[in-house]
C-alpha cells in the first residue's frame, strides 16, 4: 500500500457522505417548498425525496468532489446536485414565492449546520473524538449555503437578486451566459477565491459561538 494515503482516503469518504447528504437535503428543500407553494413540477419529476438517486449529478456530485479533495489534498470538498425544476406560473405570488424557493436550499444547509453544531457541542463533553465529524458537517454545509447565495447564475443567490431588483427575464438570461465564466474566475483567480473564503468565514462566525471546539480551526 506504499504511496497510498489511507487517512486521506478515509477523510475523503467521510466528507463525501456528508456532502452527498447535504446536497440531497438542499435539493429536497427546494422541491418541498415549491410543492407547498402550489407547484407540482418537483413531485412529477420525482424530486420530493431524500433518496440520493433522485438528485445525483454524475460529475457534480461524484467526480468533481473527489477531484477537489485529492488534488487539493483534503483542503476542500465541493459539489452540486441536479437542480430542481420549478414552474413559477403555479405560484400565487410569483416573485415572492420564487425567492422563497430559491432561499430554501441554502437555508436548509444553514439548518443542518446549526443542528450539527448543537449536537457536536453536546457530544464533545461526552466523546471528544466526535469533534472532527460534526465540525466537518458544519463546514461543508456553511460552504454550500454561502456559495449558493452568491448572486451568480445559476446559483440560488442569482434568483434572489433577480427578483429583489426586478430584473427582466431577458437581462437575467444575458447575465446567465457569463455565469460559468464568473464561477471559473472565482476558482482560479486568487483574489476572488480569497474573497469567497472570507464570506464563508463570516458565515461560520455564529457556529464558532455555538461549537468553538469543532469550527475555530476552519477559518480562511
Amino acid at each position: 500500500m506504499e504511496g497510498i494515503d489511507l487517512n486521506l482516503i478515509r477523510n475523503a469518504l467521510i466528507s463525501f457522505v456528508i456532502l452527498l447528504g447535504s446536497l440531497c437535503v438542499h435539493e429536497w428543500a427546494h422541491a418541498f417548498i415549491a410543492d407547498k407553494l402550489g407547484d407540482p413540477t418537483p413531485g412529477m419529476d420525482g424530486r420530493l425525496t431524500l433518496n440520493p438517486a433522485s438528485h445525483i449529478d454524475l460529475f457534480g456530485t461524484i467526480l468533481f468532489p473527489f477531484l477537489c479533495f485529492f488534488f487539493l489534498h483534503g483542503r476542500l470538498l465541493f459539489g452540486w446536485a441536479r437542480p430542481v425544476m420549478t414552474n413559477p406560473s403555479y405560484f400565487k405570488h410569483r416573485a415572492r414565492d420564487s425567492m422563497i424557493v430559491a432561499a430554501a436550499g441554502p437555508m436548509s444547509n444553514f439548518g443542518l449546520a446549526f443542528l450539527a453544531a448543537v449536537a457536536g457541542r453536546f457530544l464533545f463533553t461526552v466523546e471528544p473524538s466526535t469533534v472532527e465529524l460534526f465540525g466537518r458537517v458544519v463546514l461543508i454545509n456553511v460552504v454550500l449555503a454561502v456559495f449558493n447565495l452568491l448572486p451568480i447564475p445559476p446559483l440560488d443567490g442569482s434568483h434572489l437578486m433577480r427578483h429583489m431588483t426586478g430584473m427582466s427575464d431577458e437581462t437575467f438570461l444575458r447575465l446567465s451566459q457569463w455565469g460559468g465564466l464568473i464561477l471559473l474566475a472565482i476558482w482560479f483567480i486568487p483574489f476572488l477565491n480569497q474573497l469567497v473564503g472570507q464570506l464563508i468565514s463570516i458565515g461560520l462566525i455564529p457556529f464558532v459561538v455555538i461549537y468553538p471546539q469543532g469550527i475555530a480551526g476552519f477559518f480562511w
